[in-house]
């Protein structure tokens, strides 16, 4: 067999499998601005939730763009899973295990299983960051109790 063939043949087995398993529609959306808007009300915190299981399917990740206000100082916290956290906007403090870091934009900050960790803002406008849990389910509990609103989609 010449490399064409293999490559019509792989492709005829792809179509093939994919009609097999009766899967006409998926079960995570292929392109989304997201599923909720959290807000706190006068505290200027805000969370817009990019992917979850509402739009992926399943808890494997969960993806969330945060806004912490000027002046914000959170307090120490465990994480049972991967915490990841790039920095768009604004100066963002990181502490792990008492390893104090600020992160400017473009850079990461990563939490463990195990870890604590405190976050903050020094900067004199918001920080936000993209923040990314490994698995998902781990990120819920970070909203419970702010008032939140669905995000339309096309």
């Amino acid at each position: 067999m010449n490399g064409k063939t293999i490559l019509v043949s792989l492709g005829i087995l792809a179509v093939a499998g994919s009609s097999a398993t009766g899967q006409d529609t998926p079960d995570y959306a292929y392109t989304t601005k997201g599923t909720r808007i959290y807000e706190a009300p006068g505290s200027g915190f805000m969370a817009k939730v990019l992917v979850e299981a509402a739009n992926l399917g399943s808890e494997d990740v969960k993806i969330a763009e945060l806004t912490f206000p000027v002046g914000y100082a959170g307090s120490g916290h465990l994480h049972g899973a991967i915490e990841i956290f790039y920095v768009l906007e604004g100066r963002f403090g990181h502490s792990v295990n008492g390893v104090d870091a600020i992160l400017e934009p473009g850079e990461i900050g990563i939490v463990k299983p195990g870890d604590t960790v405190t976050h903050s803002v020094h900067s004199d406008s918001p920080a936000t960051v993209l923040t990314i849990w490994v698995p998902g389910g781990e990120g819920a509990p970070a909203f419970t109790g702010i008032p939140s609103r669905p995000i339309e989609d096309r």
